[in-house]
């Protein structure tokens, strides 16, 4: 992993990003040379646009991601298509800005060599992927349920978690030692280190004051073995703050978490910039969705539900109407369930497509959110929410946003569980939330419209 403005990216994701706009500045040299002859010295100007505009296009279809629904090899249909968009885009360009784009025939060559230069680099990608899985082998200190919850992070998506489980070493007598992948090896850890290929040591036993072998441990980070605690090593291979291994000492002495004053500043500036460009892209899109709304049923366009944000306060979201106006006639707050009955047939194609949740740009502008954060819950669930749930109330200690990092990452879910997934999405945002992080939301926030995940 690479760690980029306090995110974690994977190596491969980021060499294959580098790799793909030298591929894509080679392939419009390519077709610039075919169809245009020598260069101009415009060229340079055209070809970052060329490259900017397809790496867009690229990561909102999800190139960019750990892993895919289809698997890797869903990488190729969303490569034809997502290519494909990027010729139209310049199509509709050469009528405002030609002079931002090469003359289109040499586009048309450039895209064709594009795609078949990124498909090659795509297989490589894949086969060097599933090797490093392989490759890069871990030892878990500890046998207990806190340990062996890594099982599941190994498995990832179709066995793609990007690291292999050698074994379970236990760490006290109290702990199992007959259980499958346990090792019952008495020399120290440095040794089966050494003789596995370990290139890391997880810690994932509960109990440390007494039987954790310090001494040991220190022995393998100093021979060039990289030991790290079980909750960090959760955030960093999967995205999510971990509640089940998490403890309060690791979140005050741990890095992370911290606001000041410039860094609130610049994410102000960010969120009105975004918000006043969502709205006037989308005001046409906007006013067709107010008069569906008022022609289905004369009942009023937007709705203001009481939300929770920073610090606890309350204020009033704006979203426009998608449910009946009796949805909650007992006056008792219901979460939103799959085909729910209470949206009408407008509000059901305004949530899919979550144009219900554009007019809360006005409330980024108001100050009450930020574009990017956790979303806010009602007050009625935050109560039960904060009963229930360990470390929810630090959710508020952001201002909530129209998406976020638990958004693009989790499918929409709405029950106590979902709540604690999201929470775990939640936390990792908040402590490491920068600017760099905000781009990369945004940019997936685009992908889960295009492909409408977890839309109700």
């Amino acid at each position: 992993m690479i760690r980029i403005f306090r995110h974690y990216l994977p190596k491969g994701l980021v060499l294959l990003g580098l790799s793909e706009v030298f591929v894509l500045a080679g392939a419009l040299y390519v077709g610039a040379r075919l169809r245009s002859g020598d260069l101009t010295p415009e060229s340079l100007t055209k070809a970052g646009v060329f490259i900017g505009v397809m790496l867009v296009v690229m990561t909102a279809f999800g190139l960019y991601q750990r892993d895919l629904k289809e698997g890797q090899w869903g990488y190729f249909p969303r490569l034809i298509v997502s290519l494909s968009l990027g010729f139209l885009v310049f199509c509709g360009l050469v009528a405002f800005a030609p002079s931002l784009v090469v003359p289109l025939p040499a586009l048309a060559y450039a895209v064709l060599v594009a795609l078949c230069g990124t498909m090659l680099t795509r297989l490589i990608y894949i086969a060097i992927v599933q090797r490093a899985a392989t490759a890069r082998h871990v030892l878990v200190l500890g046998t207990g349920r806190r340990a062996r919850s890594l099982q599941v992070l190994a498995q990832g998506s179709g066995g793609r978690g990007g690291f292999r489980i050698l074994g379970f070493v236990p760490c006290s007598e109290r702990e199992e030692r007959d259980g499958p992948q346990v090792l019952r090896d008495p020399r120290p850890l440095a040794a089966i280190a050494r003789d596995y290929g370990v290139r890391e040591i997880v810690v994932g036993s509960r109990d440390r004051r007494l039987t954790l072998p310090v001494h040991e441990l220190l022995e393998c980070k100093l021979s060039g073995l990289r030991v790290m605690d079980l909750t960090t090593f959760f955030e960093r291979e999967s995205g999510r703050i971990e509640l089940e291994s998490l403890n309060a000492s690791w979140l005050v002495f741990g890095d992370g978490f911290q606001q000041g004053v410039w860094k609130t500043r610049v994410k102000r500036l960010f969120d009105v910039a975004a918000s006043l460009t969502l709205l006037a892209l989308c005001a046409p899109l906007m006013a067709v969705a107010a008069v569906l709304v008022k022609l289905e049923d004369g009942g009023p366009v937007l709705y203001r539900q009481e939300r929770v944000g920073q610090d606890g306060q309350v204020f009033r979201l704006l979203k426009f109407r998608s449910m009946r106006v009796d949805a909650e006639e007992d006056g008792r707050p219901q979460w939103a369930r799959v085909n729910d009955d209470r949206a009408t047939r407008i509000g059901r194609i305004l949530r899919k497509a979550r144009i219900d949740e554009l007019p809360q740009a006005v409330n980024v502008l108001r100050g009450d959110m930020s574009f990017v954060g956790p979303r806010p819950e009602r007050p009625f669930f935050v109560a039960q929410l904060r009963e229930t749930v360990p470390y929810y109330h630090y959710r508020h200690v952001m201002k909530p946003g129209i998406t976020g990092w638990a958004q693009v990452r989790y499918p929409y879910g709405a029950s106590l569980q979902d709540a604690i997934e999201k929470l775990k999405y939640d936390l990792y945002y908040i402590k490491n939330h920068s600017l760099f992080l905000d781009i990369i939301i945004l940019f997936q926030t685009l992908q889960v419209l295009i492909f409408q995940d977890g839309a109700r």
